[in-house]
């Protein structure tokens, strides 16, 4: 019975301290139909969905430790960033130890253009139309659903995925996967671990590189433009419609080679195939080079 008198106590205190966790966001701004946004959030979760207004709007909720957020600038340049009591920098690496997680869903106009960097926070870009996006990210795993004339997401250990279509794309991670089934005419892919499943063209310009991740890309060669893939260990897979119209060349050193476009010969002395033909009337370029990794090179109609 003497324990009775204190669980009101710590029901209180219980529910300050998830209160001082949890601060509920509201905070809205006027932002022209095709405003540049920066947002910045070390820790936790980004969510930005596009809408039909002339506004910003932040809801969601700022963990403890972090300063009041408020949205910064013009209706046409506005900065959005989570950063901890006492710090003056938005992105300070230190900080993420001296606050909670802040889950962040922000409302922005149609065509803005983004800039976002996360540390180890998850992001979702929904809904964007003509605005470009830039993206920065740690370790959180990035989704992305919009259509962009430019594309351009680091991430180190976090998966990409984007559906859509970006006209311009430059896509980079250290061990995530990129997953990307429809890029416009200028591309570039790289990984060092991850798998890559990209897609789309014609393609003007495509180059991609990769380390030990697979790679299957599908999707067509505009007139004049060239695909290059270089690998070390993953294998490969290139898919092309069988109207294809360039000149392709090919090389393994140990993988296995084959190809619906002319055939693979192999030396007389040690490992390795090449493969050097003219599709149509030969007008594009298309160079893929692995070492261990085996390559193929197919037709799709």
């Amino acid at each position: 019975m003497k324990n009775a008198r204190y669980l009101p106590l710590l029901i209180c205190l219980s529910w300050g301290g998830q209160a001082m966790a949890d601060t509920p966001l509201d905070v809205s701004h006027p932002a022209s139909p095709t405003a540049h946004i920066d947002v910045v959030n070390i820790k936790g979760e980004v969510t930005i969905t596009a809408w039909d207004r002339n506004e910003v709007h932040v809801g969601g909720e700022l963990g403890d430790g972090a300063a009041p957020l408020n949205i910064q600038g013009s209706e046409n340049n506005l900065t959005i960033g989570v950063q901890a009591q006492g710090e003056n920098g938005w992105l300070n690496w230190g900080s993420d130890k001296s606050m909670s997680s802040s889950r962040l869903d922000i409302s922005v106009p149609r065509g803005a253009s983004l800039k976002v960097k996360i540390v180890s926070a998850p992001l979702s870009i929904d809904g964007i139309n003509g605005g470009d996006i830039e993206v920065n990210s740690v370790s959180g795993r990035v989704r992305i659903n919009a259509q962009t004339p430019m594309l351009n997401v680091i991430s180190v250990s976090g998966n990409i995925a984007f559906s859509g279509k970006a006209a311009q794309a430059k896509l980079q991670t250290v061990s995530g996967d990129i997953l990307a089934p429809s890029l416009g005419n200028s591309v570039d892919l790289q990984t060092i671990s991850g798998r890559i499943q990209a897609g789309g063209g014609p393609w003007q310009h495509l180059n991609l590189s990769t380390v030990s991740g697979d790679v299957q890309l599908a999707g067509s060669l505009a007139s004049g433009g060239n695909i290059t893939i270089d690998s070390m260990s993953g294998d490969v897979q290139l898919l092309v419609p069988s109207s294809l119209s360039s000149n392709v060349h090919a090389t393994t050193f140990s993988g296995d080679l084959r190809s619906d476009f002319g055939t693979p010969k192999q030396p007389e002395h040690g490992p390795g195939s090449s493969l050097d033909a003219v599709a149509g009337t030969g007008n594009g370029k298309i160079n893929v080079e692995t070492f261990s990794g085996d390559l193929r090179i197919r037709k799709q109609d």
